[in-house]
Formats: C-alpha cells, sequence, structure tokens
C-alpha cells in the first residue's frame, strides 16, 4: 500500500458470548485455520492498521504473529456490537474504518478493497452492503462521525446498529453492484452455530 493512498483503518470485531457456538468464534477452527487467523490475514492486506476489538489479555499473544497495532476493549461492555464500532471509532485516528466480524470466513481481500474504494467515493457517515439476508454492518466501512451517533444509542440502551443508519448520511451497495463487482451473499456468510460451522466447510466459495 503506497504513501499516496488514503489511510485505511480495520477493526476485527471479536466480542459476544457465543453462546449458540458454545466456544470463542475467535479461536474456532474452521477448515485448518482459526476464525481469527483468516479475518486478520485478509484485513492486513487491505488496512494500514489493524486493531483487534475484545478482551486485551486475551488476544495479546496475537501481537507476535499478526501486525495487529493492538487490542481494545469495549468503552460500553456487554452492549453488543454497536459498542465495538464504537471503541473502534473513539480510539481511531482514520477517516475510514472497515469493521470486520471475526466469524465471517469468506470475506476476501477483493471485497474489503471494494467496500474502502467505494466509501472513497462517496462522503456517507457509513458504507454498508445489502445482500438477500439484509444490510452487513459488521462488514462495513464507517466514518469517525458515526461514533457520535452510536454513543447516543448506547446510552439510550438502543443496540440495533440498523437503526442508527436512518440518523447519519448512509451509502448502500446494493446486491446487484456486488454481483457485478464479483461478489454475492455467500461472501458474507457467518458462522454462529456448530452447524453452520459444518455447513460453512462443506459448501466452501
Amino acid at each position: 500500500m503506497s504513501d499516496s493512498e488514503p489511510w485505511r483503518a480495520g477493526f476485527l470485531l471479536t466480542g459476544g458470548m457465543s453462546t449458540r457456538m458454545g466456544t470463542d468464534k475467535a479461536f474456532l477452527i474452521f477448515d485448518g485455520r482459526t476464525l481469527l487467523d483468516r479475518a486478520l490475514t485478509v484485513m492486513q492486506t487491505v488496512c494500514n492498521r489493524v486493531t483487534i476489538v475484545g478482551d486485551p489479555s486475551k488476544f495479546a499473544s496475537c501481537f507476535a504473529n499478526y501486525d495487529a497495532g493492538s487490542a481494545i476493549a469495549d468503552i460500553f461492555p456487554g452492549c453488543g456490537p454497536l459498542a465495538g464500532i464504537h471503541s473502534a471509532l473513539v480510539h481511531s485516528v482514520a477517516e475510514l474504518n472497515l469493521m470486520l466480524a471475526v466469524d465471517m470466513p469468506f470475506v476476501t481481500a477483493e471485497l474489503l478493497s471494494f467496500l474502502f474504494a467505494v466509501a472513497e467515493k462517496n462522503a456517507a457517515v457509513v458504507t454498508v452492503p445489502r445482500v438477500n439476508d439484509g444490510l452487513q454492518p459488521l462488514c462495513a466501512v464507517y466514518r469517525r462521525d458515526f461514533a457520535a451517533a452510536a454513543e447516543r444509542a448506547l446510552r439510550a440502551g438502543n443496540y440495533k446498529i440498523d437503526a442508527l443508519f436512518s440518523s447519519v448520511s448512509t451509502h448502500v451497495i446494493e446486491a446487484a453492484e456486488l454481483a457485478a463487482a464479483g461478489f454475492s451473499a455467500r461472501n458474507f456468510f457467518n458462522v454462529n452455530t456448530p452447524q453452520d460451522r459444518v455447513t460453512g466447510e462443506r459448501d466452501k466459495l
């Protein structure tokens, strides 16, 4: 990545209780590699810096194996992925910030580069893809202005990310545009349950 390109920050969201999976998804083996390893490897090819959003003590050992800048905890713990996005944006010095959930094994470097490219061409606070299952806020690009809206919602006890998009400028990348660029709903598959893991490993991209 050249010095002339826009600064791209990446934040890997690893929080959540993983109750449906029964184990910490970040360290779940999927097709021979942990979900954490898969996500960090992909993000590092397109981001200038990657930060893990999760318990810093849990991920301290990652820094010897990856060029991950650090791990940061949620400022509002126990409030779901919106809290992770908020904490990421509060700590960020970049204008464009990729948020990616750790449990999306079919996200590719090409997809992430595409999301950044679209975000760089518009002034929206959020650039988010939409596929058959709806908006994908955990694989999207956010500008730092979103932190204020997120904090207001968290303080009010409102934790749904999508609900905030109507209060900020949002650019939606529709399924047709994704398809034209070579991507599909399959890229946004996430591993929530043991059966998802079995299905995903069987029906790989």
